[in-house]
């Protein structure tokens, strides 16, 4: 019974919405007919790195899927050469229309053939949306005229041909050409791709994370799933000085101290200062990195010492190092060091900070914690991200979820409790977000360090080398121990598993990953379990170029089915303004479809499919005389 006045309580407040029965029977015919249209497409990328430039042509290109429109839409109007200047344009609006006008090439003329190619090419990507998404779409302050440009038939009979023309005679004399252009260029990107994800790691390793960030910021749709990378300066924005000194660590190691200083405004001078006193014999850097190392071990022993659970004991390693005879002793075998200078640990008691290193780290915790535009990016990333998401059928995350040697999901014990499967990432999340927003308890810190390096992490899956590769000589000790999720992805039964734990179809369902770059050059496919699985981290940074042989994967989906686009070296953007020069890349089908899916087939469409059957019982009530709408 409270159930039924509930619903009533409902349909009663839907009725304030569409009060009549026209207005039932409107919304009942659009959202039925959006039902069909064909499912928009998404684009998922995963380990950006700081990769700026790359990424920025990829999401300006669209993956290609801007070059396909425009080859299919001019292939009898321009050559091959103005259609590489034409997508030059779309891509770069604003600089290629600086270039032109520098060089006097922009007429009333050009304005004109280039806002009606730009309107053709509209109208081609239009037909799979509604007109509401369209005019969201349109960037505001555009929308009235583009609408009806795009609208309209030109070429239909002689009032709307002269009117569309008097129209744009208008805004090109009235100098709003560059703007129109502009507006109609976002427009297409917008078309081309509804749905951005963005499958973990922004930062380290590359130069410009935080230029990714701001952009992203102003996409229209997007959604992030954490990586360790991320994980890692969310925690050190928390405040774990752990965290802090891992992030100096790696920024120091691919010398991009920039990211901190200008990016961030985050002052490293204290520790170059300290670390040339007591690295007098190495150059800054080499120097800063090893103080900011040993800074790092000892934090590191603490949080080891405080969190038995997180069964990391072996990690305790700075007493293993004999300071007088300069060995590191692991396993009962003696092995050799990459040096034998350590001023700042004393042997007899390697794991304390000296004063010096304990002021350096909370000058570097208060920086982090104050840096307004790191917050103002982490928060973006609790904002838009998640561990893992469940979309359209597909699970997305970046690493793994934490499996035995049998392929069962591990029973990870934590605070007490159990955990395994879904209700281990979901635990972890929690614990992610209460370390920002929440109480802010040792543990939760804590964890946010053990998420980046701990073999049970859902984010890293691995059991981390860093001491071992940074001092000890022997690379058999550089190993780094995997979980078992990373041996049983290519197995069509662990795929099926996976998907049923999430509550997804294992027949139709994918897992998307990243953080394992894929060895193309030595055969590897990022396609796992027929096509099941599917690991999309191709090495978008250019450190990881040699390794993988490429630069960076996107996969596609749309109504017909999942493509893999690998895509090769970039120059820079430069270059691509000045020589319409695009990124190569190679596509390759993942999975086909004979029919196409529409909207009723993804989330969005359960969603409109819950307001169409809400719509039809107002209907009743109305037909009853339940509810009197108005006339």
């Amino acid at each position: 019974m409270i159930a039924q006045e509930q619903w009533y309580k409902y349909l009663q407040l839907l009725s304030e919405k569409y009060p009549t029965r026209q207005s039932v029977y409107a919304e009942l015919i659009h959202l039925n007919g959006v039902l069909s249209l064909p499912k928009p497409t998404e684009h998922f990328m995963s380990d950006l790195h700081g990769e700026y430039e790359s990424f920025f042509h990829i999401l300006n290109n669209c993956s290609g899927v801007i070059k396909e429109k425009v080859d299919k839409v001019f292939t009898e109007k321009m050559s091959d050469e103005e259609k590489a200047d034409f997508c030059t344009l779309i891509y770069y609006p604003l600089e290629k229309l600086t270039t032109l006008k520098k060089k006097n090439l922009l007429s009333p003329e050009y304005y004109k053939k280039t806002i009606l190619n730009l309107l053709d090419l509209s109208k081609f990507m239009s037909y799979k949306y509604q007109p509401r998404e369209i005019n969201n779409a349109i960037p505001e302050g555009y929308g009235s005229i583009i609408d009806e440009l795009l609208r309209g038939r030109p070429d239909a009979d002689y009032v709307p041909r002269v009117y569309r023309q008097k129209m744009l005679d208008t805004l090109i004399s009235i100098g709003s050409g560059d703007d129109f252009i502009f507006a109609f260029t976002v427009l297409i990107k917008r078309l081309a791709v509804a749905r951005l994800h963005i499958v973990g790691d922004f930062f380290d390793r590359g130069k410009r994370p935080d230029a990714i960030l701001n952009m992203l910021m102003e996409h229209h749709s997007i959604d992030i799933q954490w990586g360790n990378h991320d994980v890692l300066w969310m925690g050190a924005a928390c405040g774990s000085e752990t965290c802090i000194a891992e992030v100096v660590r790696i920024t120091l190691k691919y010398n991009n101290i920039e990211v901190l200083e200008r990016g961030y405004a985050i002052s490293v001078r204290p520790l170059f200062l300290f670390a040339a006193r007591m690295y007098p014999h190495d150059n800054p850097i080499e120097a800063a990195q090893k103080a900011i190392a040993v800074i790092l071990f000892k934090q590191e022993a603490a949080i080891i010492k405080r969190n038995p659970d997180f069964a990391m004991q072996e990690r305790l390693l700075l007493h293993k190092i004999n300071y007088k005879e300069h060995f590191f002793l692991s396993h009962k075998k003696e092995y050799e060091m990459q040096t034998d200078y350590f001023p700042t640990i004393d042997p007899s008691a390697p794991f304390s900070l000296t004063e010096e290193e304990y002021e350096i780290i909370r000058g570097l915790q208060s920086s982090f914690i104050e840096s307004r535009q790191l917050q103002r990016h982490i928060q973006f990333l609790y904002k838009k991200g998640s561990l893992y998401k469940c979309y359209n059928g597909n699970l997305l995350f970046h690493g793994c979820v934490p499996v035995d040697d049998e392929g069962r999901f591990r029973s990870i014990h934590l605070e007490g409790k159990n955990y395994s499967g879904r209700a281990y990432l979901d635990y972890v999340e929690q614990k992610i977000r209460q370390a920002y927003f929440g109480e802010k308890d040792q543990f939760t810190i804590d964890f946010m360090w053990y998420l980046w390096c701990g073999i049970n992490s859902p984010v890293s899956g691995r059991e981390m080398k860093t001491f071992e590769r940074i001092f000890v000589k022997d690379k058999s000790l550089w190993e780094e121990p995997s979980d078992a999720y990373f041996r049983y992805y290519d197995k069509d039964w662990f795929c099926e598993q996976l998907l049923q734990e999430f509550g997804l179809d294992p027949n139709h369902g994918h897992i998307i990953n990243g953080h394992v770059p894929i060895k193309v050059k030595d055969g590897e496919t990022p396609i796992k379990a027929k096509g099941k699985a599917i690991v999309i981290d191709g090495g978008f940074c250019r450190a990881y170029h040699k390794k993988t042989g490429i630069a960076g994967f996107t996969l596609v989906s749309n109504s017909r089915g999942l493509r893999l686009i690998e895509h090769r070296d970039f120059t820079n953007v430069k270059a691509a303004i000045m020589n319409n020069k695009d990124i190569e890349s190679v596509s390759e089908s993942v999975e086909v479809q004979s029919y196409q899916t529409t909207i009723a087939d993804t989330e969005e469409g359960e969603k409109i499919q819950e307001q169409i059957n809400d719509l039809y019982h107002l209907m009743l009530l109305y037909k009853n005389g339940i509810l009197k709408p108005l006339e």
